[in-house]
């Protein structure tokens, strides 16, 4: 695999992660606009998209799957294991 230089990448990812981070504000602008905003504050998804958001911040790299960690369960290996059809 051969990755886009930086600058290019920028080039072609800008406006498109522009856009995505706007609809994130506008989430949490709707959630915190509503009635009982403040009784979600201990709520485990806001919980884990604020800590997705943290890690956008880290710039140590893998982002992506540290943020699909976030959103994860952890392995139960009581789970029902899928059963052919």
């Amino acid at each position: 695999m051969n990755p886009l230089p930086a600058d290019k990448a920028l080039d072609a990812f800008f406006l498109e992660a522009r856009c995505k981070l706007l609809d994130i504000a506008a989430i949490l602008d709707r959630i915190g606009r509503g009635r009982d905003a403040a009784a979600l504050a201990k709520d485990p998804r806001l919980e884990r998209i604020r800590k997705a958001l943290e890690v956008l911040h880290d710039q140590s790299g893998g982002r992506a799957e540290r943020i699909q960690q976030v959103f994860s369960l952890d392995y139960d290996g009581t789970w029902e294991k899928p059963k052919p059809r």
